[in-house]
């Protein structure tokens, strides 16, 4: 029978919000990839590991190589479909060869933090990533969910959506390190955000 890759999703970080079904496949796995700092916290003793570093090329060779032999599970951080390393795999593997397990993503947990409704946001990514005009334009009751980065933190998105013809006084909320200890969340406006540092790789929730 041919070897599997087997993405899991392992939610915002904390093992409390890790699903039971990812808990096993992880458990159970001999060969297992991920995030230094997931494969610390949720790597089986017995596994062989591969941390997910910037050398991609290399990840992608020693899972190529491993699936010879096994079975390789791939841990990545929230749900699998929503800006993970799934996309890079599918590059190289047949959606035949990969087996998806879903995961809570921090955006669904950040729109449960603040009690919001999220089937009618636009949720985009902008970290690491540019986001097309469409996204970011103003529209009335227009609602966003937005991944940041270090770069690209809610101090510069906030100038960029009021470029963007968003009001000042646009409600905001910065959710970060959802799921652990320090979480931390923060409502404010677009104008204030701007003036704000910090909360740099967070969730950035903007409603009209």
């Amino acid at each position: 029978m041919e070897h599997k890759i087997i993405v899991v999703g392992i939610g915002p970080g904390s093992p409390d919000y890790i699903l039971p079904v990812a808990s096993r496949i992880i458990a159970q796995a001999d060969v297992l990839v991920g995030s230094q700092r997931a494969l610390i916290t949720f790597a089986p003793k017995h596994a062989t590991v591969k941390v997910i570093d910037r050398d991609i090329s290399g990840v992608l060779t020693f899972i190529a190589t491993s699936l010879s032999q096994s079975d390789v599970v791939v841990m990545v951080s929230g749900d699998p479909g929503f800006y993970s390393f799934l996309a890079t795999l599918k590059t190289k593997f047949t959606s035949e060869r990969i087996t998806v397990i879903p995961g809570i993503s921090s955006m669904q947990l950040a729109f449960a933090r603040i009690t919001a409704i999220w089937q009618d946001a636009r949720l985009i990514s902008m970290h690491g990533r540019t986001a097309n005009d469409n996204d970011l334009n103003y529209a009335p009751d227009k609602k966003l969910g937005i991944l940041t980065d270090y770069e690209q933190d809610p101090k510069f998105i906030a100038g960029v959506l009021i470029d963007h013809g968003w009001p000042l006084n646009a409600k905001v909320w910065l959710c970060a390190n959802l799921s652990y200890e320090n979480e931390e969340i923060k409502h404010s406006t677009l104008s204030e955000v701007k003036m704000l540092d910090g909360f740099t790789h967070c969730v950035m929730v903007v409603a009209a």
